[in-house]
């Protein structure tokens, strides 16, 4: 490994300098041997007066290749430090789909200006992938699919393939259309090798073909291409016409997007519509999204504070009590929060044979939550009585913490469905609630035990 890395540096440094000499000759021989993902590497170290020279090193069909591999901050910088001319012809090389992505994302680009130098075909395709509502099939779909006709013999779809088929996304699929472009069916490249090449192409198509409409959410289609194990899935509109193809690395990318906005939303840190549609965000708009979140729970904080207040002649008759405080706020906002993941994900199971009904979800967690509890009480139990030798401390830790894992699993699991039920994202409100519940109610079982038998500690 150190060996493939220091003869990949060796490379790059040999690249460096040739670019450095103007050597064009040298720079292709040495970039056009490096894996895309490396020569985009090449690209992002390149200093930038050396970027402006890739024009002169690389054909615009060479460097599209490496544009796809780009973050959209590299993209960006290839924008601004090389020609409009060639960044135009760069575009009529890339999938329509890359470019329209690229433009949604990037707040640098002059749009209009790179797609009125681009040929008028590859630009209407770009154009109508992003007249389409964001977050839709219609948005990530690709327009470089291959269609043919019902009337084919094999022969000639061979013939097709042979002379366009470098120009598709994938050729894996072949989608069967009619004299009206609606889709009627669908040949694999399986099936089309091993028939006849006599055949046509409506006797070995395959018909019940699994498709989604051109406005649907682009979760659902990831998850329809999850649920059919497709490489790719059609796109139709709703006259049935064929607009364009969904492929997995697309889909791939989608459920990357959907798990950091669950995870930013699961810790109430929802970006704005704005932040939403812009790669970065400013200290001012992250700030303004988590604000309100950070009020409301000072207030459910101050329940905590009260409660702490409420128990305070029980705190100055055995001050070793507070000693135990963060321990129970803290498992109880935990254990919550594991409950609450499981309640979310069930929440947002679409398919009924996987889904398991609330009593369900309540009566395992709480199950689970007992069992926890049962273990934590019985390592508290000795812990406290070897360090401390008190009997009655470690009876009131360990039964407070047994009750408070247990019913905070209940919690964590049936706040979820409350707040669902208000048409209110599960997954944005309900973990900073949970945690708050759980840390006051841990408080208020932990120092009732310990105020009815304070007597005896």
């Amino acid at each position: 490994m150190k060996l493939i890395k220091s003869n990949k540096q060796k490379t790059y440094e040999l690249i460096f300098h040739a670019a450095k000499k103007n050597d064009r000759e040298k720079f292709r021989e040495l970039f056009l041997r490096l894996h895309d993902r490396d020569q985009h590497e090449v690209f992002h170290l390149l200093y930038p007066d050396k970027k402006r020279k890739i024009s002169e090193f690389l054909s615009p069909e060479e460097f599209a290749e490496i544009f796809e591999w780009m973050e959209t901050e590299d993209q960006e910088d290839a924008v601004q430090y090389l020609p409009d001319a060639y960044m135009a012809q760069v575009f009529n090389f890339m999938a329509a789909d890359d470019v329209a992505h690229f433009l949604t994302e990037s707040d640098q680009t002059d749009n209009q200006t790179l797609l009125d130098m681009m040929d008028d075909e590859e630009s209407e395709r770009v154009q109508e992938l992003l007249s389409y509502a964001p977050e839709t099939a219609g948005s990530i779909m690709t327009k470089e699919f291959i269609a043919i006709h019902y009337k084919q013999t094999l022969s000639e779809v061979v013939e097709q393939l042979r002379q366009i088929g470098r120009e598709a996304e994938t050729i894996y699929y072949l989608y069967v259309v009619d004299e009206k472009e609606r889709l009627v069916g669908v040949l694999s490249l399986r099936d089309l090798l091993l028939s006849p090449e006599t055949e046509t192409v409506e006797n070995i198509m395959f018909t019940q073909v699994v498709s989604v409409k051109i406005d649907e959410d682009q979760e659902q289609v990831a998850r329809t291409i999850q649920d059919y194990d497709l490489l790719a899935i059609p796109v139709l509109s709703h006259e049935g016409t064929m607009k364009g193809i969904v492929t997995v690395d697309d889909v791939m990318d989608v459920l990357e997007e959907e798990v950091t906005e669950d995870f930013n939303e699961f810790a109430a840190i929802k970006r704005s519509d704005d932040d939403s549609r812009s790669r970065k965000s400013t200290a001012f708009s992250t700030a303004k999204s988590r604000t309100p979140w950070i009020v409301i729970l000072l207030f459910l904080g101050m329940i905590t504070g009260g409660l702490i207040g409420a128990f305070e002649e029980t705190l100055e008759s055995v001050v070793l009590l507070a000693a135990f405080i963060p321990m129970i706020m803290d498992t109880a906002g935990n254990v919550g929060t594991q409950s609450l993941a499981v309640a979310v994900r069930n929440l947002n199971i679409d398919d009924d044979r996987d889904k398991t009904s609330i009593y369900q979800t309540i009566k395992h967690e709480f199950g689970a939550g007992m069992m926890m509890g049962v273990v934590a009480a019985i390592v508290l139990v000795g812990i406290v009585f070897v360090v401390y030798g008190n009997p009655v401390l470690a009876f009131i830790i360990s039964v407070s913490m047994f009750i408070t894992v247990s019913v905070s699993t209940v919690i964590g699991s049936v706040i979820p469905v409350i707040i669902n039920k208000f048409k209110i994202d599960p997954a944005v409100a309900s973990g900073p609630f949970i945690t708050t519940i759980n840390d006051s109610l841990g408080l208020l079982i932990y120092f009732s035990i310990a105020t009815m038998l304070l007597e005896r500690l």
